[in-house]
């Protein structure tokens, strides 16, 4: 049977298992009309995780948890129990208290190479646990390599390498970006969190992966095509796979945020239409973008995925850029 305290509140006992407070944003308690807000007043606090208490002035922290943190963007909600911080550009997590935390760190993933394209690996991608004191932690999160340009015609000269990605770290790990994808005829991809897929002609080979080397490995290697029809630039490689003759290996998947997520997929291989298929090879799961079709353009890794990006087409297509990081951090 509800029990209702203090006109517009809503604090009800739960049959016998504790007391309930009505949840509301601190925009939605700030919008409370004065008959909707007196004097002894409870409410949760989603924004911010806390209990407050109305004052008749101001509202207040009824109990304040010693061990928090901030930076970030903040959710309560997301995963039940849990409070989570998630970082898609540079900060600090400011920590008072003790905290054991979860960690996902995906760092940029490398760019696609143009003409018989390569595809871009994905940022490197690591998770774990670990205890945090009070204390600032810094953050950075990486960007995505750039994808090669392609001046058409004429050999190789007009075609350029992909860009490698930039490093996403927190605290004390760092993971490292995608290997960039090899360009024109014979040029190897680049080393990385995964390693880039190598130039879809000749004796290419593909970019190694878990560069430099951690435990667990943070990524895998991007295929080398190696000569031989069909002609295609070799897939990067993902956090849970590497490169394929053609399509990116898969990313891995995390429910950090309360989410089952997929990221760091490695980008897919430019077509050929030169002795090999005019379509684009598809990327990994997980955000990797799929090479361009003979006379169409590839596509970038995802946003805050990691995912490498798909190469370009022969004979004069560029390669795409790869998807940016994101940090993520999470506490009971």
């Amino acid at each position: 049977m509800p029990i209702f305290v203090g006109a517009g509140t809503s604090s009800f006992l739960k049959d016998g298992e504790g007391i309930g407070f009505t949840n509301l944003t601190t925009s939605q308690r700030d919008n409370l009309s004065g008959v909707n807000r007196v004097v002894g007043q409870v409410i949760y606090n989603t924004t911010v995780g806390q209990l407050e208490i109305w004052t008749g002035s101001a509202w207040g922290n009824l109990y304040t948890n010693p061990n928090t943190a901030s930076g970030g963007t903040l959710d309560t909600t997301s995963r039940a129990g849990y409070t989570v911080h998630t970082f898609t550009s540079p900060g600090t997590l400011t920590v008072t208290g003790t905290l054991n935390a979860e960690y996902l760190v995906v760092a940029g993933g490398g760019g696609g190479g143009s003409r018989f394209g390569g595809a871009g690996g994905a940022g490197g991608y690591r998770t774990g646990t670990m205890t945090l004191t009070t204390g600032s932690y810094p953050v950075t999160v990486g960007g995505g390599g750039s994808g090669g340009a392609s001046g058409g015609g004429g050999g190789t000269g007009g075609a350029h390498n992909g860009g490698s990605g930039s490093s996403s770290s927190f605290g004390p790990i760092t993971s490292a970006g995608g290997g960039y994808g090899g360009r024109g005829d014979n040029h190897p991809g680049g080393n990385g969190g995964s390693g880039g897929g190598g130039a879809g002609r000749f004796a290419s080979s593909g970019g190694g992966g878990n560069s430099p080397s951690v435990s667990p490995p943070q990524g895998n290697n991007g295929y080398g095509p190696g000569g031989g029809q069909p002609y295609i630039g070799g897939g990067g490689g993902g956090a849970n796979g590497s490169g394929n003759r053609g399509p990116g290996g898969g990313g891995s998947t995390s429910s950090i945020n309360g989410t089952s997520t997929t990221r760091a997929g490695g980008g897919g291989g430019g077509a050929s239409g030169d002795g090999g298929p005019s379509s684009g090879a598809s990327g990994g799961s997980g955000g990797g973008g799929t090479g361009s079709p003979v006379g169409g353009n590839a596509s970038s890794g995802s946003s805050n995925t990691g995912g490498g990006g798909g190469g370009g087409a022969y004979p004069n297509r560029s390669g795409a850029s790869g998807g940016s990081g994101v940090v993520i951090i999470a506490y009971q």
